[in-house]
């Protein structure tokens, strides 16, 4: 452990190492900054017997910090006294505690959680200030406008609060027993008419400005693809009649493509030329934006307004489990970790359902012989 009379300009030459380490302040021995191996560097008030942070050395000035160490030191060790406020521990000690393992994508939404409710919301309150009817009414608020959004909120949360409970900055999560909205189970897919209507439609917006966005639509179809998979598709990830996806949500896997998904992914490898199959058309550095506009136009002409874009995801998973496809198969077509996941998008309609059962009954009739005895109406 190293001691220097700590500046501001000093921590943020401090390098990371291949391990965590601390350096300790000469002026108030209790001080320290905490270097981690990802380069953050976290300012913590040491104890005899315990240690406490007081957040990113980004948000506190050596001089803000002593004050604090020394203002902790005065009021003893007492848990109350030295919770930290919470936008310090969740920018600090929580996403410390989950970023080497996450994914970008998750670090992004997390952020931007963060960033947009729950900073504004509590941030500048100490951890150990937050209350069950606080949180209550920010959700209820948040609630009357995106109760899926709120529900998402809510989750973060409760993970830094649980991170809080872990360290013993809290001694409950004030977030638990606040109920998460209730949403609805989508277990829409398309019938094959309106799998009809829609090839029609694209037929008409093919090949014009909006021809990429048309290419993208019947990749989502033809091979089950979630959407950031098929928008953000580089060019190395495609390799004779298959993609290898680099980062999809379950980590790297394999696509096999069909005989028509062949052909839009040849076609798009022939007229891009750089590392996307879809770039942005004002940066073609970049992919194309995933809000994809022309799905609205798109399914509001083929008269299937309520179908989204993940359900053509349900629709490749439900027609493959109806032509007897075993759920094995379907799992690994849809880049499934976990069976159970495969059956929420094995669902089939009434008519097959009706024509499932017609085909079972007239079976078993037929074994016990009751379609052979004449009169036998039952």
């Amino acid at each position: 452990m190293n001691r220097v009379r700590l500046t501001d300009a000093g921590i943020r030459r401090l390098k990371p190492g291949v391990r965590e380490y601390t350096v300790r302040d000469t002026r108030v021995p209790a001080l320290g900054v905490r270097v981690h191996p990802s380069g953050t560097r976290t300012v913590v008030c040491h104890f005899p017997d315990t240690k406490k942070s007081l957040g990113p050395a980004t948000l506190l000035t050596v001089d803000e910090a002593r004050r604090e160490c020394l203002r902790l030191q005065s009021e003893g060790t007492d848990r109350k006294a030295v919770a930290p406020v919470f936008a310090a521990f969740a920018k600090g000690p929580w996403r410390e505690s989950w970023l080497p393992r996450c994914k970008p994508s998750t670090i992004r939404g997390r952020d931007w959680v963060l960033d947009t409710q729950l900073l504004p919301n509590f941030g500048d309150l100490g951890i150990d200030r937050i209350t069950h009817a606080h949180v209550h009414r920010w959700f209820d608020t948040y609630s009357r406008t995106s109760p899926g959004g709120a529900n998402n909120a809510l989750a973060v949360l409760c993970h830094v609060l649980n991170h809080a409970v872990k360290l013993e900055h809290i001694a409950a999560n004030p977030a638990r027993g606040v109920r998460p909205n209730p949403r609805p189970k989508r277990t829409r897919f398309l019938s094959r008419d309106e799998i009809d209507r829609l090839q029609d439609v694209l037929d008409r917006h093919a090949g014009g400005r909006r021809g990429q966005q048309v290419d993208i639509i019947r990749l989502l179809i033809l091979t089950g693809c979630r959407k950031n998979e098929i928008v953000r598709l580089r060019r190395r990830e495609v390799d004779s009649g298959l993609l290898r996806l680099e980062d999809s949500k379950t980590g790297p896997r394999m696509v096999f493509l069909n005989r028509k998904a062949r052909e839009i992914v040849e076609r798009r490898l022939a007229a891009t030329l750089g590392d996307f199959l879809f770039p942005s058309p004002s940066d073609p550095a970049r992919p194309i934006s995933g809000n994809l506009p022309l799905w609205y136009v798109v399914r509001r002409e083929a008269r299937i307004e309520d179908v989204r874009l993940h359900d053509l995801r349900h629709t490749y998973g439900t027609q493959a489990v109806m032509q007897g496809i075993p759920l094995p198969v379907v799992a690994r077509l849809l880049g499934h970790s976990k069976l159970t996941m495969t059956l929420r998008y094995a669902h089939t309609g009434g008519r097959e359902i009706e024509a499932a059962a017609e085909r079972v009954g007239a079976r078993i009739s037929e074994c016990l012989g009751l379609s052979a005895r004449p009169g036998n109406s039952d």
